[in-house]
């Protein structure tokens, strides 16, 4: 694959080839990639990224606890690590996921602030 300064996919045979081009960089192993192919590699994984996002979108949450596992999601954080993250105790916080406890106001600042989700989200899902 030709190496370009800001890439961008714009057809799935484009994809295939800067998917089978970042697997080959990856297999040799992160400490083995010269400079240059450090770069390639960043370069193609944001493309293929931006590609993905616009391609394949994530259907939005329709809830909040729906929301607050999308975070938890793009944050590579377990249930326990998201309740550290927003000092509430860990049953609190999966009963409020499950639904089985009402999010309190302190509960919904957290995230709001934390984890930046939308006030009107918030309200329009408690």
């Amino acid at each position: 694959m030709k190496k370009l300064r800001n890439p961008s996919l714009s057809s799935e045979k484009e994809y295939a080839a800067a998917m089978q081009r970042i697997h080959l960089l990856m297999k040799k192993g992160e400490s083995n990639l010269k400079a240059g192919e450090l770069k390639e590699l960043q370069q193609l994984s944001i493309a293929a990224e931006r590609y993905e996002d616009t391609r394949y979108p994530l259907p939005k949450p329709t809830t909040l606890a729906g929301m607050i596992e999308l975070k938890m999601f793009e944050m590579k954080l377990k249930q326990k690590e998201m309740a550290i993250m927003l000092d509430i105790g860990e049953a609190k916080f999966s009963q409020i996921l499950n639904g089985k406890r009402n999010a309190d106001v302190d509960f919904l600042k957290k995230i709001y602030h934390k984890l930046k989700i939308d006030a009107d989200f918030i309200m329009q899902h408690v």
